[in-house]
């Protein structure tokens, strides 16, 4: 047996696996997805299918620069953001006793994939060599302006460290304040498809970042991760990514109703400029969970976040959220 070794890390979205025990309709607001996506006609020929992926990307990369005006050279894909997170920190932290910083609380992920580089964890960013910055945070919601971000680059930059800017829930929050138009060596900015288009089953990731670092990384990625539907799905979608602006409009209207339902329950729900809130309960969450999965109705229990007394629940449609409220209002009773 192996002793010492990271353990796995808790994560929501688990609907399909309570859909398959229990054979019922789930409700799953642990998945912070956008439930006002973009509707279009996509296809994967398939003709593709025999053959290997093209593992240059070379169509894809291309489609990518032109939507963000960078350069191919610029840009790294892979099987869902996590997966890059994982062969950045392959990458730049492993080996010569790497540091890294991440906020609390943030998505686990960034410690976790840091661990397995070997890397330390440490209390002040201007001791790290990588610092992990979610915006907006998962699971608070929180939004930093880009003026913010910049002026920590800033400092990052004098220190001679590098900046992983997650972005993957900002085109459902405001692109406006995204760091996808910077170039600069000492950044790293990832984004996904999957939040935004609600297509989880897919798993499509993308970063920016300095060519030294991309050509890393794409060396470091295991060979054709982004498969054929994928692949096609995304070439796609970036055609549909001005129709994100509906959605935004949609989902602030959803989280401001949502919201102010929630308190009006007791509880206190955190301000949030994404598709999700964090939800104060006042006293530990693991009973609320298991009643309302009991009644196949999933949240994100944020323990694992270090916040034993929240839960964090998706920004879903008008009749979803209302029976959220009602399983709410009967577990509180």
């Amino acid at each position: 047996m192996v002793t010492g070794f990271p353990q796995r890390e808790v994560h929501g979205g688990t609907g399909k696996r309570e859909h398959e025990k229990s054979r019922k309709k789930v409700l799953d607001f642990s998945a912070s997805i956008n439930p006002f996506p973009p509707f279009f006609e996509w296809n994967c020929d398939p003709e593709y299918l025999a053959f290997y992926p093209d593992d240059r990307y070379d169509e894809l990369k291309g489609k990518i620069a032109t939507t963000f005006h960078r350069t191919p050279e610029e840009i790294c894909v892979g099987n869902g953001s996590i997966e890059l997170i994982r062969v950045f920190c392959s990458v730049f932290l492993k080996g010569c006793k790497k540091k890294f910083f991440t906020e609390t609380p943030t998505f686990g992920e960034y410690e976790l994939s840091s661990n397995l580089a070997g890397a330390e964890r440490v209390g002040n960013f201007h001791d790290a060599d990588v610092i992990f910055k979610c915006n907006p945070n998962n699971p608070t919601g929180i939004l930093q302006k880009k003026s913010e971000i910049e002026d920590l680059l800033e400092e990052i930059t004098l220190q001679d460290g590098l900046l992983f800017c997650d972005e993957a829930f900002i085109e459902l929050s405001d692109p406006a304040q995204s760091m996808v138009d910077v170039d600069d060596p000492h950044l790293f900015v990832l984004h996904s498809l999957t939040k935004s288009f609600a297509i989880p089953g897919i798993r499509f990731g993308y970063g920016f970042g300095d060519p030294d670092l991309i050509d890393m990384i794409e060396v470091a990625r295991p060979p054709w991760s982004v498969n054929a539907f994928a692949e096609a799905y995304a070439m796609e979608a970036f055609d549909h990514l001005g129709e994100l602006v509906q959605s935004r409009a949609a989902i602030a209207r959803e989280r401001e109703w949502l919201s102010s339902e929630v308190d009006h329950l007791g509880l206190f729900c955190n301000p949030s400029s994404a598709n999700y809130i964090l939800v104060d309960c006042g006293k530990n969450v693991a009973s609320l969970c298991s009643s309302l999965s009991s009644g196949n109705i999933l949240v994100r229990n944020c323990s694992s976040f270090g916040l034993p007394s929240c839960i964090r629940i998706a920004v879903r449609t008008r009749d979803e959220n209302r029976v959220l409220l009602e399983a709410l209002t009967a577990c509180l009773l």
